[in-house]
């Protein structure tokens, strides 16, 4: 078993709704704060009557917009992680934040609450760019907030979104290097994709924008790596670049299935109890999660056995995100070792002792390297 456990928390509210945005995100008029904070605190106590004798290794508050909560809110929350479980020390506490000047303005609260770490959405420098993607600031907005993040944080990352519609491989290449001027050692970069039940799915169906072709993808993709490998922020993830010693602890927890306890509206958890992988998820309907959890203590769903195979899948789907792969050693005689030879022959995969990985071309069709391996 992984030895690392992490908290999850999911704060479910937005400014407004992001139309590539498939999380459990919720835009609400007025939020009862300290109505939400002793629901936080009511569910984790029911977490750590279930999870007992694991160190806490990181903390993570996502969602939504995480920096519309109240700083007090997320110290109460640090607060009772600590009273309800040992933490390590040198645990890792991440929070999202959003870049308008409001929520920026609250960063060195949050970092008196306990925060050591700000993953800042940006998505992209140019206003035009902003403005497709639904976002709230502006890309002077975006710089200014890097630049508070980076006087008041040890550890900052910023997300940015690529392959967007009309974009050119020179816009992105320019774009990506005034990025590095801001970077501090980590540094998220997504291609966009159009997912199901997106206001994007509607507008691209009906042909309001066209998205980049796949071997255009691809380019978008290849450049990235060379530029951000070249400026010492390899890839440690298909999305994720960091420095040495910079990746996130926190994510890392997932890609190679270890155990976290998901708090909050629609969190999914993955628990190893007495032997047994457990999944566990909460009700996504903000108001639902809350009745819940003021009644019966908790907002979550019945807890779920996860199968062996299911948990192979999960591993496997996990762990091949990685550049260093996936020790393989308690799936293998689970996995098809014909088409693990089929993959290598093209070029997709390396099979080294009980170690799997994906080569640099097996993560850009990584979606198609999945589907063969485990379907």
């Amino acid at each position: 078993m992984n030895d690392l456990f992490g908290i999850y928390v999911h704060w479910p509210f937005c400014a407004s709704k992001c139309p590539y945005c498939d999380f459990n995100s919720h835009v609400a008029e007025t939020i009862d704060h300290e109505r939400w904070a002793a629901a936080y605190l009511k569910e984790l106590d029911h977490h750590a009557a279930l999870i007992k004798g694991r160190k806490v290794s990181s903390i993570f508050f996502g969602g939504g917009t995480p920096s519309l909560m109240n700083p007090e809110t997320v110290q109460k929350i640090i607060f009772h992680i600590q009273k309800n479980w040992k933490v390590s020390n040198d645990i890792e506490i991440t929070l999202e934040a959003n870049p308008t000047s409001i929520e920026s303005e609250k960063f060195k609260a949050f970092k008196a609450a306990g925060v050591n770490r700000i993953s800042v959405g940006v998505q992209s420098l140019h206003d035009d760019a902003l403005k497709f993607l639904g976002r709230q600031h502006s890309a002077k907005e975006a710089l200014a907030a890097l630049e508070i993040a980076g006087d008041v944080f040890d550890r900052v990352n910023f997300d940015l979104i690529y392959a967007r519609p009309e974009q050119t491989l020179k816009e992105w290449r320019d774009e990506l290097k005034e990025a590095l001027n801001y970077t501090n050692g980590h540094l998220s970069v997504y291609q966009l994709t159009i997912e199901p039940n997106t206001a994007f799915q509607t507008w691209h169906a009906r042909g309001d924008f066209q998205m980049p072709q796949e071997d255009l993808a691809a380019d978008f993709y290849d450049l990235t790596q060379d530029i951000l490998e070249g400026a010492g922020l390899p890839a440690y993830e298909v999305s994720n670049h960091a420095a040495t010693d910079q990746e996130s602890r926190h994510n890392l927890i997932y890609w190679t299935y270890g155990d976290y306890a998901g708090i909050g509206p629609g969190a999914h958890g993955r628990l190893t109890l007495e032997g047994k992988k457990l999944a566990t998820r909460g009700h996504r309907a903000p108001e639902i999660w809350l009745e819940s959890v003021e009644s019966k203590g908790s907002g979550l769903h019945p807890v779920e056995d996860i199968s062996k195979d299911q948990q192979m899948t999960e591993a496997v789907m996990m762990g091949l995100r990685l550049r260093e792969g996936i020790n393989i050693e308690s799936y293998k005689n689970d996995l098809d070792q014909n088409k693990i030879k089929a993959l290598e022959d093209e070029g997709l995969l390396i099979l080294d002792g009980h170690v799997l990985r994906t080569t640099p071309e097996g993560l850009k069709k990584l979606n198609s390297v999945l589907s063969f391996l485990l379907i």
